[in-house]
């Protein structure tokens, strides 16, 4: 299938649409998604920081509401 988009023609509400699609799918396909060795690195230091106490995680609205406080 073959799916030609005019980007620029689109509405910001289309295009976050299409977004939503395409990340939709690609959970759906994880195992096949690349993911790097400095991701790895990362996330595993994350982790070493949660388990010895000096990070923590927090619910997905809290960090919705700190992004965009520390981005205004």
């Amino acid at each position: 299938m073959s799916a030609i988009l005019q980007i620029d023609q689109m509405t910001i509400e289309e295009k976050l649409r299409v977004m939503e699609a395409i990340w939709d799918d690609l959970c759906q396909h994880e195992e096949a998604v690349p993911v790097h060795q400095w991701q790895k690195d990362i996330l595993e230091q994350r982790e070493r920081l949660v388990e010895q106490g000096k990070a923590q995680f927090v619910d997905w609205e809290t960090a919705k509401k700190n992004i965009t406080e520390r981005t205004r």
